[in-house]
């Protein structure tokens, strides 16, 4: 069976297991990516085109919907306007280090390293490395604060928490929503 053709099924199998916990483990057994460390939580169902040139370190959570790029098709546009030349695909690796939370619609684009401690932003495009300790987001990505004062600022919230009963949290919430605008 031809790679394309193989790697289109494995997608799809990916895609079809509804479970990001369960997901992630078979990703994990089935070494789909170039290495992944422990912890990595890998919630979106569609598996890149080229997972082998991914590498995940230890603690790292990826949110739903995060696109990583690992290559474009301008080749075959170039190869178009000059069909005497030859042109092909741009290649492009990128690796997360630990502790890293990749926030939902996020795009990684290729010859990206992230990390360690950084958190991007939901709906960020990251074009470029982020250095170490940062919060990231926006289009592109740029810095936005600290990984280490919003983990402290995490930290007191989860200490105000009275209840961690599901339904009784979020009424919780809506009155401080509330009460914030009042």
């Amino acid at each position: 069976m031809n790679y394309v053709l193989k790697n289109q099924i494995r997608r799809l199998r990916i895609f079809l297991i509804p479970s990001a916990e369960k997901r992630s483990k078979v990703i994990k057994k089935k070494g789909l990516f170039a290495a992944m460390g422990e912890n990595v939580f890998f919630q979106p169902r569609k598996l890149p085109a080229d997972p082998k040139m991914i590498k995940f370190h230890n603690n790292i959570q990826i949110a739903s919907d995060v696109t990583f790029v690992t290559h474009d098709i301008m080749h075959r546009v170039f190869s178009n306007c000059k069909p005497e030349s030859s042109f092909y695909s741009h290649l492009g690796c990128i690796e997360i280090m630990d502790n890293v939370f990749i926030g939902t619609g996020s795009i990684i684009l290729p010859n990206v390293k992230i990390g360690p401690n950084v958190i991007i932003a939901a709906g960020s495009v990251v074009t470029k490395d982020v250095m170490p300790g940062l919060v990231v987001g926006g289009v592109p990505a740029k810095p936005i604060g600290k990984f280490d004062d919003l983990m402290a600022k995490r930290e007191n919230e989860s200490k105000s928490i009275v209840t961690m009963d599901r339904e009784k949290r979020i009424e919780e919430e809506w009155q401080k929503f509330y009460s914030s605008r009042s």
